[in-house]
């Protein structure tokens, strides 16, 4: 018996390790992706919080994605107290959320897998030799953290966003600035895509289920419509009936849907709502699989796609961030949030996080105090998918050096980009 042990995977949010036994004829007999990161118990300190106090403590959950846990959380709170957000808390919202994708994608795609490509350990040698990349990684994020402060009140765990609206909404004239130099950044992502239509991907064929949000009139990430599997379910018993949580293994509730593993991200959502990408979105997308001679089924049983979905992804809510900043300009920006008003309830909203679909659920009594709530991270969710990828992948690495074989199953797992600290929440 052979054991493969990678006992830190660094360049990922949180802490992991992986660990396999395969047999001298080759055959997998056990892999594992160990999370080292212990429980946080965060569901248990929201139990006999009053409600109003629930999104900001949630948010905490992660550094990376605060964003959509403040609003994955205020929305399923406004659902079990039948409040309903007006259309500007909705369309800032959404500014919000698009925003939270982009940085988070362009973090991921530029400082922590692009140097799996060459291999490159050190990032002051990433930074010299793609300099122009660098730069215009740089540029986007530091637009979407703009959005995120002006909007949100600051650029990490914005304290802004709550019940029924935000605290404070920000000036007209502070919504007007954020286009400036807009078109800047779109050339900058432009150029990144031109980045990663270039590489080569290494070459892996898995088929899955992809589940994410889906509508027929929009790419849906705020709030959607169904979830897709490619069977479509109401969110509600997608979440109550279809999906079941693994406790044995913790700290980390694994999920399977109907007892199989399954995709999100970016690759579920290209795969399932390509049709409402914008239009240069498409064309990069039609452009990477003519030029990599690739049809479209065989583009998406291929995990190490997920990256070039992600650079799609961005490109898309540019556009979608400049529409909803001259729609938010047409709105009546001296509204006041909505009352909160106490009672009785349970709300269950879906949100698209960057990693996938984030679940969240609170049951409400009559003083406004949390009774039970449950958070499905993405994460949670596709590790098992991620799991029956490394067991594909490892049978083409067994001939291979021990430190190739490192870097290579360091690499699928980044491709990923699983946040443990989201799943060990």
């Amino acid at each position: 018996m052979i054991k493969i042990v990678v006992p830190h995977i660094h360049k990922i949010e949180g802490e992991a390790g992986f660990w396999a036994e395969v047999s001298r004829e080759g055959k997998i007999e056990k892999l594992r992706l160990q999370t080292l990161l212990g429980l946080r118990q965060i569901e248990g300190i929201l139990i006999g919080r009053r409600a109003e106090e629930v999104p900001i403590v949630v948010s905490r959950i992660c550094g990376i994605c605060p964003v959509v846990h403040i609003l994955n959380a205020s929305r399923a709170l406004e659902i079990a107290l039948d409040i309903k957000p007006s259309l500007l808390t909705s369309l800032l919202r959404r500014l919000l959320l698009a925003a939270q994708i982009i940085q988070s994608h362009t973090l991921h795609l530029f400082f922590l897998t692009l140097p799996d490509f060459f291999d490159i350990e050190s990032d002051l040698d990433l930074m010299r030799r793609f300099k122009k990349e660098a730069k215009a990684a740089l540029k986007i994020r530091d637009f979407s953290l703009k959005i995120t402060r002006v909007v949100g009140g600051r650029t990490v765990h914005p304290m802004r966003p709550r019940i029924g609206g935000f605290s404070k909404l920000p000036t007209e004239e502070e919504v007007k600035k954020l286009l400036q130099g807009f078109d800047e950044v779109y050339d900058a992502a432009l150029f990144l895509i031109g980045t990663f239509q270039n590489l080569s991907y290494t070459s892996l064929q898995r088929k899955t289920n992809f589940v994410s949000l889906s509508s027929k009139k929009e790419y849906s990430f705020y709030q959607g419509e169904y979830i897709f599997t490619p069977q479509l379910f109401s969110i509600g018993d997608f979440y109550s009936n279809k999906i079941e949580e693994d406790l044995k293994r913790p700290p980390v509730k694994r999920v399977k849907h109907l007892g199989k593993p399954y995709m999100l991200g970016a690759i579920a959502r290209i795969n399932n709502n390509q049709n409402f990408l914008s239009a240069e979105s498409k064309e990069n997308f039609k452009l990477f699989l003519k030029n990599h001679n690739l049809t479209s089924e065989e583009f998406f049983k291929n995990s190490f796609h997920n990256l070039f979905c992600q650079i799609i992804e961005v490109l898309h809510f540019l556009r979608e961030i400049e529409k909803l900043i001259k729609e938010i300009l047409r709105q009546d920006f001296k509204e006041k949030p909505s009352k909160l008003e106490i009672q009785r309830g349970s709300g269950l909203s879906a949100m698209e996080a960057p990693r996938g679909t984030l679940f969240t659920y609170f049951e409400i009594d009559e003083n406004g105090r949390i009774l039970d709530c449950d958070i499905v991270t993405p994460t949670a969710q596709f590790l098992n998918n991620l799991e029956e990828d490394l067991k594909v992948y490892l049978g083409s690495l067994l001939q291979v050096s021990p430190d190739e074989r490192t870097r290579k199953i360091r690499a699928l797992i980044r491709a990923y980009d699983p946040c443990i600290s989201c799943a060990t929440h």
